[in-house]
């Protein structure tokens, strides 16, 4: 049987939400599949009723306790399901004001990355907010920690990252290294209708003495994409490839990045480890990680 494709999107009560639904509605219209929004509760949440627990108690005393825990627990437990069913809800109703056609929700207890594994082999992409520079609330962080572990354990589902304030794109720019990772993202960019009608850009950096190499990469990879019908244009610039995206970033009017992940490549370095967060947070942009 085969499975139909969706767009997922992963959303948490903080002000990233609407920007995460409003992206992911974008997507599902361009992609035409059904978008689900995802909300898992946290199973040991931390809390505490202050009240004074300490001294020794009778058993009577303790077993009295025990249900008195258990009761706020479960009383706990109902409104975390309420107030998720209402911010589902209300998620649902804006992404079909956008436009989507086919919007579910649905609400689990778990682990973020263990949940979305499961869906994997359903979803066609991964939409998740992440926090921007500007991100000072704990609540807005809430799901950020959990990008790269996503990014780690989904091998082939591409992954649309936004921040808060989310605008429909018209300019992308794909940042290509040539490795066998970024060919593959030439594909999916061809052969998707998630990039039609937006212009390309191509950016590659690197040493320059590697330079006519690079060049004929670059020619290649524009071509491929000029054959699809896409707008595309491209450019070598020598130097560091996180200092040479962000530079870009400021000089151009760019709505959407791209970039490959697990590639041997320059980029490799960054995508793992704290470069990956400097750069995701610098870019107030969707940001579409490829692998």
């Amino acid at each position: 049987m085969v499975e139909k494709k969706k767009v997922l999107a992963c959303v948490t009560p903080s002000p990233g939400a609407d920007g995460v639904a409003d992206c992911a509605a974008w997507a599902a219209c361009r992609l035409h599949m059904p978008l689900e929004f995802l909300h898992i509760i946290d199973r040991h949440p931390e809390q505490g009723s202050g009240e004074d627990r300490s001294g020794t108690i009778g058993l009577d005393a303790q077993a009295h306790l025990l249900e008195k825990l258990s009761a706020a627990d479960e009383c706990h437990a109902r409104h975390a399901r309420e107030q998720g069913r209402l911010f589902l809800q209300r998620l649902r109703q804006r992404a079909m004001a956008a436009g989507a056609a086919d919007v579910d929700v649905r609400q689990r207890y778990g682990d973020w990355i263990e949940t979305v594994v499961e869906q994997a082999r359903e979803v066609s992409l991964l939409v998740v907010g992440r926090g921007g520079v500007d991100a000072s609330s704990a609540r807005c962080k809430e799901l950020e920690p959990h990008v790269e572990g996503m990014v780690r354990a989904l091998r082939k589902t591409p992954i649309l990252t936004v921040t808060e304030n989310f605008k429909t794109p018209q300019r992308a720019m794909f940042a290509f290294d040539g490795s066998a990772t970024a060919k593959r993202g030439l594909e999916l960019i061809a052969s998707s209708p998630l990039l039609r009608n937006l212009t390309i850009h191509l950016l590659m950096s690197g040493q320059a003495k590697a330079k006519a190499n690079a060049v004929k990469q670059l020619e290649r990879a524009q071509e491929s994409l000029l054959a699809s019908g896409l707008e595309v244009t491209a450019a070598f610039v020598p130097g560091d490839a996180q200092h040479t995206i962000a530079q870009a970033l400021q000089e151009q009017a760019v709505d959407l990045l791209i970039m490959g992940a697990f590639g041997h490549s320059p980029l490799r370095n960054f995508l793992f480890g704290s470069k990956t967060s400097d750069l995701l947070r610098f870019a107030q942009i969707p940001t579409l990680l490829l692998r």
